[in-house]
């Protein structure tokens, strides 16, 4: 509304719309935010007359009177990784359809850093998303109670989440390098603190098992690309013909540092990762690995939260789901040679 020449327009409130209507401002709230609580004629000539003086709500009064902010956060371990850059595109594309703000939080790889951001931010926000959350089990539990939240590979009872079933692809990935030959193949183990990290590694004890064989481990290692020298000289100080890595950056960095030794890949040593984030293919050799519906976990657990948001009962039903994964075979694995002979560090 004009408030003098050469001034402002001041925004139009709901005591506006009321005078313009003849009605009074708690009338005109309820018909606005809970249209089945006034009568159809007077909610359409309300809703008329605040689209003909353009009124824009208060998003501040409405989150008092409702209670709900309509902002969810997104908390990822390293916001530089590519393994997020799907989850963070599928979530924010779903919390946009059901008009709400996305807000993203790097936690640094550290638990502490991530509780504390979600009880610093309690108050701003209707829940949470917690990928690969680096908290304890009881941290996570207890969190739970206080704020919705959905995690995304991280499995805790009594926790929704939504889970990428590496571990089946784990198991694809040990009978495909078996059926090439392999029979010493070893796991370059990622944060001690993840919890895909142990899930992947006793996927690969239990593969072991059914073939009769004891792989090894060598790490842990952050997982980047920084770390692929460190844990491609612990694989050749192995009898490994084969390795798994965590994920596929520290994959990347493996064959950098074994280009770099003389080492062929795959004909010395074939090298499997895990995610096919965006660049696996591009590497040398192209890199076999599993491949996640990384962005599809984004918006499972948008549809989860807001399920639980929207229920009317005391508290939505908890679920668990368990997407699928599958190997996409390249160029870095290969038949087992007839001899592995490590290279000198230079």
């Amino acid at each position: 509304m004009e408030t003098g020449q050469g001034h402002r327009r001041r925004p139009v409130t709901i005591a506006d719309v009321a005078a313009a209507t003849g009605v009074a401002p708690s009338t005109v709230s309820r018909a606005l935010n809970k249209p089945g609580r006034v009568n159809e004629v007077t909610r359409q000539r309300i809703q008329a007359a605040a689209r003909a003086l353009n009124y824009v709500p208060d998003s501040r009064a409405r989150a008092l009177a409702s209670g709900r902010t309509r902002t969810v956060a997104v908390l990822v371990s390293d916001v530089t990784n590519p393994f997020y850059f799907g989850m963070i595109r599928g979530t924010q594309e779903q919390l946009k359809a059901a008009g709400y703000a996305h807000l993203l939080i790097d936690t640094e790889d550290s638990g502490e850093h991530e509780a504390e951001m979600l009880h610093k931010m309690r108050q701003s926000l209707d829940g949470a998303i917690l990928g690969a959350s680096r908290l304890p089990e009881r941290a996570l539990a207890a969190l739970a109670e206080e704020i919705p939240l959905v995690t995304v590979n991280r499995n805790v009872p009594g926790v929704q989440s939504v889970v990428i079933d590496t571990p089946a692809g784990i198991a694809q990935a040990v009978e495909h390098l078996v059926s090439l030959g392999h029979r010493n193949i070893v796991y370059v183990s990622g944060p001690e603190r993840s919890w895909s990290n142990q899930a992947r590694w006793q996927a690969m004890r239990s593969a072991a098992e059914r073939h009769g064989r004891q792989f090894q481990r060598v790490g842990p290692f952050p997982p980047g690309r920084g770390s692929g020298s460190a844990a491609a000289d612990a694989v050749l100080n192995t009898a490994a013909t084969a390795c798994i890595a965590f994920n596929d950056l520290l994959a990347i960095g493996m064959l950098t540092r074994l280009r770099g030794r003389g080492v062929r890949v795959p004909e010395d040593l074939s090298v499997v990762g895990c995610d096919d984030i965006f660049g696996a293919d591009f590497s040398n050799p192209p890199l076999t690995t599993l491949t996640a519906p990384i962005q599809q976990a984004g918006r499972v657990a948008v549809a989860m939260l807001l399920s639980r948001l929207d229920s009317r009962g005391p508290e939505a039903v908890r679920r668990n789901v368990v997407l699928p994964t599958y190997l996409t075979v390249r160029e870095s694995t290969g038949p087992a040679p007839d001899r592995h002979r490590p290279t000198s560090l230079p």
